[in-house]
C-alpha cells in the first residue's frame, strides 16, 4: 500500500478488504477448478471400470486372434485390429513428413514478394479453418479424391492402372464325377464371360494349364478321362475371380486400406501442421542467429539447430494426431463401411474394417453378448492408443536427451 492510503483508516481499511475480496474470488476458482476436474476424472473412472469390468469377461489371446463371427462367443478383433494398425501405418507414414514439411515452409521460409506473402496467408487461413472441419467431410473428399480419383483414371472395377493381380473366369464342370474347375484369365476385372472356344487356354483347380475341349449343348460327353477333364459346355457359365499379390497396386485406389489412410491424413494433417508450427515458433530466435553467424545456411539452419530443438513439440502434436486417427470412424464409414469381415486385408488394395467400425456394429447388435464383445473391443482399442502413445513419447524423450 501507498503511504497516502496507510495514513488514511479509511482507504486502508476498504484497500484490505478489496484484497480480502479477491483473495475469496481467487479460492473460489481455485476450488471450482477442482471440483470440476475431479468429476471429470471420476467420470471417466466410472466410463473405464464399466467397459472393464463388462468386457474382460471376453477379453483374451483368442480373442485377439479369431476374426469376426455371428456367434458371439466366436468372435474376435483380428481383421480389425490388423486393419486398423495397417490404415494408421499409412496415415502416419503420409502425415508426418508432409505435416513437418508443411510447418517449416510457413514458418522458416518467409516469403518476401506480395503474391506469394498472400498464398501464405491463403494457406494458413485455411489450414486453421480445416481443423475445425467435421471429419464426416473429409469422408466425402476421400472418396472423391482417393477411390474415386475424381474419374479421370477409370474406375475401381476397370482401372487405368494395375499390377499385382490376375483376373479370371471361373468355370465349374459339373458333369464329370468330379467337378473340375477351370479358370480362363481375363484383361480386367469386370470383363463380361468369354466366349468359350476348343483350344483356348485355360488353368485348372491345381494350376495346371489346359486346352479347352468345347462341346454343343447336345453332344455326347467324352470317354476318354484326360478329354473329359478339360471339357466344356458352350453353354455353361461362371463368375469372376481375381487373384492378387501382397505388393497389388491400382490407380484409382477404391475402397482400400491405402485409400483409407490418405483420407485420415486429410483429418489430422491441420493438426499435425498447426502443432508443429508452435513447436518452431518456440525455438529461440538466437539460435538461428548463431547459426547465420556460423556460415550456415537456411536450410543447414533448419535441419542441424531449429529442426532438431522442435522435435519434442512436433512429437508431441503427432501423438494427438494419431490418437485421433485411431478413433475415427466416420470417414471409414462412408469410404468402405466394411463391419463385419472375416478375411485379413494382405496388401494396401484390399477392403478392411476398423476397430471402431466393428465396435459401433457390435453395439447395435439386439443380442446382449456382442454388447460385451464390443466392451472387449474398446479395451483392445485403448490398448492400441496406449501403445502408440507410449512408442511416440519414448521417441520425444530420446530425441530431447542430446539438446539438453
Amino acid at each position: 500500500m501507498t503511504p497516502a492510503i496507510l495514513s488514511d483508516p479509511q482507504k486502508r481499511e476498504s484497500a484490505m478488504r478489496s484484497t480480502s475480496v479477491r483473495q475469496m474470488k481467487n479460492r473460489l476458482f481455485v476450488y471450482f477448478c477442482t471440483v470440476v476436474a475431479s468429476v471429470s476424472v471420476l467420470i471417466l473412472f466410472v466410463l473405464l471400470g464399466a467397459i472393464f469390468t463388462q468386457g474382460l469377461n471376453f477379453l483374451s489371446l483368442d480373442f485377439l486372434k479369431r476374426p469376426a463371427s455371428t456367434d458371439p462367443a466366436e468372435c474376435g478383433v483380428s481383421t480389425g485390429l490388423v486393419g486398423t494398425l495397417m490404415i494408421c501405418s499409412v496415415c502416419a507414414l503420409f502425415t508426418l513428413p508432409l505435416g513437418v514439411a508443411t510447418a517449416i515452409f510457413l514458418e522458416e521460409y518467409q516469403p518476401k514478394s506480395r503474391f506469394f506473402r498472400r498464398m501464405r496467408s491463403f494457406v494458413q487461413l485455411n489450414i486453421t479453418n480445416l481443423a475445425g472441419v467435421p471429419s464426416v467431410v473429409y469422408g466425402i473428399l476421400g472418396l472423391t479424391a482417393f477411390v474415386n480419383l475424381f474419374g479421370i483414371a477409370g474406375s475401381h472395377s476397370e482401372p487405368a492402372f494395375e499390377i499385382g493381380a490376375n483376373h479370371y473366369y471361373q468355370y465349374l464342370n459339373l458333369e464329370p464325377d468330379e467337378p473340375q474347375t477351370m479358370l480362363i484369365p481375363v484383361s480386367g476385372s469386370d470383363q463380361s464371360a468369354p466366349e468359350l472356344k476348343t483350344g483356348m487356354l485355360a488353368y485348372t483347380g491345381n494350376g495346371r494349364q489346359v486346352e479347352l475341349n468345347v462341346i454343343s449343348a447336345d453332344a455326347a460327353w467324352p470317354d476318354d478321362p484326360d478329354l473329359e477333364a478339360r471339357t466344356l459346355r458352350v453353354n455353361e457359365t461362371g463368375g469372376l475371380l481375381t487373384e492378387t499379390r501382397w505388393y497389388h497396386f491400382q490407380i484409382p485406389f477404391g475402397r482400400s486400406v491405402l485409400a483409407m489412410g490418405l483420407t485420415l491424413m486429410l483429418v489430422v494433417l491441420p493438426i499435425l501442421i498447426t502443432a508443429s508450427q508452435e513447436a518452431l515458433r518456440a525455438v529461440p530466435f538466437s539460435l538461428r542467429e548463431g547459426a547465420y553467424g556460423l556460415g550456415a545456411s537456411r536450410w543447414q539452419t533448419v535441419r542441424s539447430v531449429t529442426l532438431p530443438a522442435a522435435i519434442p513439440g512436433i512429437m508431441t502434436g503427432s501423438i494427438i494426431a494419431m490418437s485421433r486417427a485411431i478413433g475415427e470412424a466416420a470417414p471409414i464409414v462412408i469410404i468402405s463401411g466394411v463391419a463385419f469381415m472375416t478375411a485379413m486385408p494382405h496388401s494396401l488394395m484390399s477392403d478392411s474394417p476398423v476397430l471402431p467400425l466393428q465396435i459401433f456394429f457390435w453395439s447395435g447388435q439386439a443380442v446382449k453378448g456382442f454388447h460385451d464383445v464390443a466392451a472387449s473391443g474398446i479395451i483392445v482399442l485403448l490398448g492400441v492408443l496406449l501403445l502408440f502413445n507410449m512408442f511416440a513419447v519414448i521417441l520425444r524423450q530420446k530425441l530431447q536427451k542430446p539438446l539438453s
